[in-house]
């Protein structure tokens, strides 16, 4: 599969140096260095074991092919690892290799290794975004814009109270992230310890430390808690990222011109016309998060595992766990240069408000004349304004002001003001403001 071409133009470039089949090896030995040494520590291997070890092996090279070809053998990658590092091995240390351990405690805790530096690396993106976020909403608190329901024009908005929800969004998803543990997996074969009694809970918790990894309460090798937890808080992060794109990529269209996507040699260009500027930024964050919402549904699925070690729905959760780290990685990634370098158009949000000739304002001009007029008539008169405001291309408060049945009823400069968008906001600043402090907070 050309994946180079089809897979990772969507994840973190970065990541994928990181977390290659170099880097599982280099976790799983991570692993099986840190157990001799706590094994070594409690008096159960001798004396200089676990460095005799380490100077055999880290500098080792591991035949990464042959570990790819055992596991259809062996059904995962630790079995041919494990038999590769004893091989590597001189004869009085191959007893001491892999002591108490099974394949899953090696597997799950190479993989939590690996996503140790992710979540970090997420981290760092999501406060880069709330910061983008944050000069956005303070340029912006004032600007009017059309409000959107179903896709068609409702009431007036600001822009900076459409960016507080992008950044809260992206904020909470954060702060859910931040409380997720990646736990150290160790409980060899049935996940009691077999033949080590206590000392196998001594060593777990000694291996967590060791690892800077979570100790566990339990060996987790059935009760997939932890992989059904961070796989839908990186989903809950892609979704966040998602709606910013989606938003995005709506505001761009030509018709609409309010944003744009932050130019630059080349990005967005069409393959057959020249005059097109495509939303390329939203489409790999759109893109990605599609990918992270199929995985999600995998890593559920796998939830309910049988037994004391799983057939089938521990091998299936391994690829998407991992993909979804590295895509959620590259979309905000994306995220973070869209965020910060946005072209916002207020004057074009101001020609979107004058669409409809002011008819945006009929459900306040409603509101006005109610008392004078009762409500099912002045909304049958606001609207029929619209109307006629939209197809004779006349300002909606000149045509309410001719009306009959208004101009003795209100006063011109009440009228006016009324059917002035950038006088109707709610409490878009107030909610602004609200979300700033919210967010720097934090």
């Amino acid at each position: 599969m050309p994946t180079a071409f089809l897979k990772h133009p969507f994840m973190s470039q970065q990541a994928l140096s990181e977390c290659n089949d170099e880097a599982m090896v280099r976790a799983m030995l991570a692993f099986e260095l840190a157990l001799a040494e706590v094994q070594e520590a409690s008096g159960a291997v001798p004396e200089g074991t676990s460095q005799q070890m380490r100077a055999q092996l880290e500098h080792a090279t591991f035949d990464t092919a042959a570990i790819a070809q055992g596991i259809a053998s062996g059904g995962n990658a630790a079995i041919p690892f494990v038999k590769q590092g004893r091989s590597l091995l001189s004869d009085e240390l191959k007893r001491y290799w892999h002591q108490g351990a099974t394949s899953q405690d090696v597997i799950d805790s190479a993989l939590m290794l690996l996503l140790t530096p992710r979540l970090r690396a997420l981290d760092d993106l999501l406060v880069r975004c709330c910061t983008a976020s944050l000069a956005l909403m303070d340029a912006h608190a004032d600007t009017p814009m059309v409000g959107r329901t179903l896709m068609q024009q409702a009431l007036p908005i600001t822009f900076g109270v459409k960016v507080a929800h992008w950044a809260i969004g992206l904020e909470q998803s954060r702060r859910r992230l931040a409380g997720i543990e990646l736990p150290i997996q160790f409980g060899g074969a049935v996940g009691v310890h077999s033949g080590w009694d206590a000392q196998g809970l001594e060593w777990m918790d000694a291996l967590a430390e060791r690892l800077g990894l979570a100790a566990s309460v339990l060996p987790w090798h059935t009760d997939r808690y932890p992989i059904h937890n961070l796989g839908t808080a990186l989903d809950a992060v892609v979704g966040a990222a998602e709606k910013i794109a989606q938003d995005v990529a709506l505001l761009t269209q030509t018709e609409v011109g309010e944003v744009a996507e932050p130019s630059a040699p080349g990005m967005g260009e069409s393959s057959s016309m020249p005059h097109k500027r495509n939303p390329v930024r939203s489409a790999l964050i759109r893109g990605a998060a599609r990918q992270v919402h199929g995985h999600t549904s995998v890593l559920l699925n796998a939830a309910a595992q049988p037994l004391e070690r799983g057939l089938g729905e521990w091998h299936a959760e391994w690829a998407p766990l991992m993909e979804s780290a590295l895509l959620v990685e590259g979309a905000l990634e994306q995220v973070a240069v869209l965020l910060e370098g946005l072209e916002v158009y207020p004057d074009n949000m101001g020609r979107n408000l004058a669409a409809t000739g002011g008819g945006i304002m009929a459900e306040p001009v409603a509101r006005l004349l109610t008392p004078y007029l009762g409500a099912d008539a002045a909304k049958a008169l606001s609207a029929e304004a619209a109307e006629i405001s939209r197809r004779d291309k006349r300002p909606y408060a000149d045509v309410l002001a001719d009306h009959a049945k208004v101009k003795d009823q209100i006063d011109q400069v009440t009228l006016r003001k009324t059917c002035d968008p950038a006088l109707y906001l709610g409490s878009s600043q107030q909610q602004v403001l609200r979300a700033k402090r919210w967010l720097i907070k934090s």
